[in-house]
Formats: C-alpha cells, sequence, structure tokens
C-alpha cells in the first residue's frame, strides 16, 4: 500500500513539474527582434511594415513594457507574422548606415541622429515607430502601452485599417470583431 502511494506522489509530481514547464516554455515566447540595419536589409528582400521600439537604458516604462507588453502571448505572435521589430537605444554611440544615409550620434541631444529623426525630434521614450513596407514613416507613438493597447494599435496598422477608418471607430467597431479570440489573451 505504501509503494503503491509513493508511485502515486512520484506520478503527480512528475504529471505538476511537466505541466509547469510546459507553462513556462510557453510562456517565454519571444519578439524576433533585430538591428534596424538588419530589419532594413529584410525589407529589401521582403517588404514587410517595421516597427521599432525606440528606448533608453535608463527609462523605467521602456523596461515595464519589455517585461509586460513584449511578452504577451498574442502581441508576440501578431509581431512577428506582421513586422519586422527593431529594439533601437535612441543614445546609442554606434553609427547606423541604411542605403546611403549614415546616423551619428548627436552629443548636443545625446541621442543618436537615426532616433531624432524617427521621433521628429520629439524625444519621448518608450516610442514605437512604425513603417510601411518600403522603410517610410507611418507614425511614431509616443509612451508606455499595456498589451491590450498596444495589440489595437499593431492590428489597426498592421492589417492597413489606418488607411480606412480613425483609429476610434477602428476600436469601438472592427477590433473587437476581427480580433475577439485574442481578447480573452490581452
Amino acid at each position: 500500500m505504501l509503494k503503491k502511494i509513493s508511485l502515486l506522489l512520484l506520478a503527480v509530481s512528475a504529471f505538476t513539474f511537466s505541466s509547469s514547464f510546459k507553462a513556462e516554455t510557453e510562456s517565454v515566447a519571444t519578439i524576433n527582434w533585430m538591428s534596424v540595419e538588419e530589419a532594413y536589409a529584410a525589407a529589401q528582400k521582403n517588404p514587410k511594415k517595421t516597427i521599432i521600439d525606440v528606448y533608453t537604458g535608463w527609462c523605467g516604462w521602456c523596461k515595464v513594457m519589455d517585461k509586460k507588453t513584449f511578452t504577451n502571448s498574442e502581441v508576440v505572435k501578431y509581431v512577428n507574422e506582421n513586422f519586422y521589430a527593431v529594439k533601437l537605444d535612441a543614445e546609442t554611440q554606434k553609427s547606423i548606415t541604411l542605403g546611403t544615409t549614415t546616423y551619428k550620434y548627436n552629443t548636443q541631444n545625446r541621442a543618436n541622429d537615426i532616433a531624432l529623426a524617427l521621433l521628429q525630434g520629439k524625444m519621448s521614450y518608450p516610442s514605437i515607430v512604425y513603417l510601411d513596407e518600403e522603410f517610410n514613416m507611418i507614425q511614431p507613438i509616443p509612451g508606455y502601452m499595456e498589451a491590450r493597447a498596444f495589440h489595437e494599435v499593431i492590428t489597426f496598422i498592421g492589417e492597413d485599417y489606418h488607411k480606412k477608418q480613425t483609429f476610434d471607430a477602428y476600436k469601438a467597431n472592427t477590433y473587437k470583431s476581427v480580433f475577439k479570440s485574442s481578447l480573452a489573451s490581452l
């Protein structure tokens, strides 16, 4: 009898461990981040929209967005399927070359010129910059966003709804019907 209980406890423990391990490995799905140079090169070969997370090392809300928003399974899935995703430290002192343009660190503004260009001089962190398939600006959007708000924006731009309707109309009508199955995870 004692042997049966021990085997039962061992089986329950193994099941619990495998279930928690499975949940952990499933929850660690991440966005396929790349450098801006890599995204630019990829877009030249296979056009796709790009999002650029412009952050700094000292930005607290950037870190919260990394931990909470960019780890949400629906966000990760949608970004990886529909965008090239870039992490760009606005204060990088490394020169960045896209095509024939080289962006350098700007000591006066304490930011790289590419960050200044992408944020149109409005240096706010975090900011997400949305580019079309040809690497042309769609829009920079400053500020921290929780997973659901971010998902609304990436689907609005990713599905080209931004060309057809206002964001408010999209949120009120289209988003809820099109992405109904995603809402529970956000």
